[in-house]
């Protein structure tokens, strides 16, 4: 007989699985998109979903930051339950971002954070990156929609098909993300810049901010 230990944690596993589900069907997004972007097996998503997997904490950590939610949110404790700090209300016309809310990730050797509200579904992303001058790697990238993007601080060297661009600070670019491009700094200091994508979500980050997968 089962001792209710294991009773209690079989319905965890089975609410976590649904939850999971639940989070990945609503930004439209299949096992195989998922599992570019986090990182772990589809067999591994597949079975964590069912509540037959029980997940390492590094994996809980990986979704949730996919996903762009808290740990209590991956276990179905969203905001419905609770009023959200002042940081965190939305508007009906929109969300505000506080400068303290803006995580930093990591990608591809760029840094960056989203300055959107964590809405997934949007056409518009924009995006504080910061471009480290010895950054490795060339690498062209192409994916669906258009890119602006300005340069704040240090210089950048944007490159279109075969043909490279010295961007200094105030300078800007709009450009057809299918034409195969990149980004890298030049100088003595990190390149940064505010980046606007028109794109699916899942193209962006395939394109400069996730490793290839070979």
């Amino acid at each position: 007989m089962e001792s209710s230990i294991e009773t209690l944690l079989k319905s965890e596993l089975t609410k976590l699985g649904q939850q999971l589900r639940t989070l990945r069907t609503e930004r439209g997004w299949t096992l195989s998109e998922l599992s570019e972007q986090a990182d772990v097996s589809e067999a591994y998503l597949s079975r964590l979903e069912g509540g037959e997997r029980q997940p390492s904490l590094a994996v809980l950590f990986n979704l949730a930051r996919v996903y762009d939610v808290s740990l209590p949110d991956l276990f179905g404790s969203t905001l419905e339950n609770s009023k959200p700090v002042a940081s965190e209300r939305k508007a009906s016309a929109g969300v505000v971002i506080r400068a303290g809310d803006r995580l930093l990730q990591e990608g591809n050797g760029l840094r960056y954070t989203s300055l959107a509200g964590g809405n997934h579904l949007a056409d518009l992303h924009p995006l504080r990156v910061i471009v480290p001058v010895d950054r490795q790697g060339d690498h062209h990238y192409q994916h669906s929609g258009e890119e602006w993007l300005y340069v704040l601080s240090g210089q950048l060297i944007l490159t279109l098909v075969d043909e490279q661009f010295l961007l200094n600070p105030g300078d800007a670019a709009h450009f057809d993300a299918f034409l195969p491009h990149d980004i890298s700094a030049t100088g003595e200091q990190d390149a940064e810049i505010l980046l606007v994508a028109c794109t699916p979500t899942r193209s962006l980050l395939k394109s400069y901010l996730s490793e290839k997968q070979s």
